[in-house]
């Protein structure tokens, strides 16, 4: 939430309380960090990370396990092992491939397929090639050419 790991700081907060309650001597070291959130971000943090979740265990259970009879309990593990914030210590940690088949994705090795890693590489490789060589931030496309592209404003310098 606006570029923070919404877990991290909701666990801050958290240990903020903790440290408060403990030693009130603490109160103006935390006063100045928190000070620096915005009214409702806490707010925003909880929402955010359960409407992730609830999208993640959705997608989870009406697509990769879709028809399975225990898909809702495999989607509700795969979440929490991918949320676990402890575990995992930052929001946006690679998970290698072995890790994700031990937790229960199915998943496979674009290496395994030749054409397929060709087909994904050209496209990463051209996204790429947009994003450093261009002012675009973000970039969206569908298969049928249809896409968005948000750029970043250059300033120009008064003279």
């Amino acid at each position: 939430v606006d570029g923070a790991p919404a877990y991290g700081v909701l666990s801050e907060f958290r240990k903020a309380c903790r440290e408060v309650k403990r030693d009130p001597s603490r109160v103006p070291i935390w006063q100045t960090i928190l000070h620096k959130y915005q009214p409702t971000f806490l707010s925003q943090c909880d929402n955010a990370i359960k409407l992730s979740n609830q999208f993640v265990a959705e997608q989870l259970q009406t697509v990769m396990f879709a028809g399975q009879r225990d898909a809702k309990r495999k989607a509700a593990e795969i979440v929490k092992k991918l949320t676990d914030y402890r575990g995992n210590r930052t929001h946006d940690r690679h998970i290698h491939f072995e890790e994700c088949k031990k937790m229960g994705l199915e998943v496979a090795l674009i290496e395994d397929d030749p054409k397929l890693q060709d087909l994904v590489l050209t496209v990463h490789h051209c996204f790429m090639n947009t994003v450093s060589n261009t002012p675009t931030l973000k970039a969206i496309e569908n298969h049928n050419g249809q896409g968005f592209f948000k750029q970043q404003m250059l300033m120009q310098p008064v003279a």
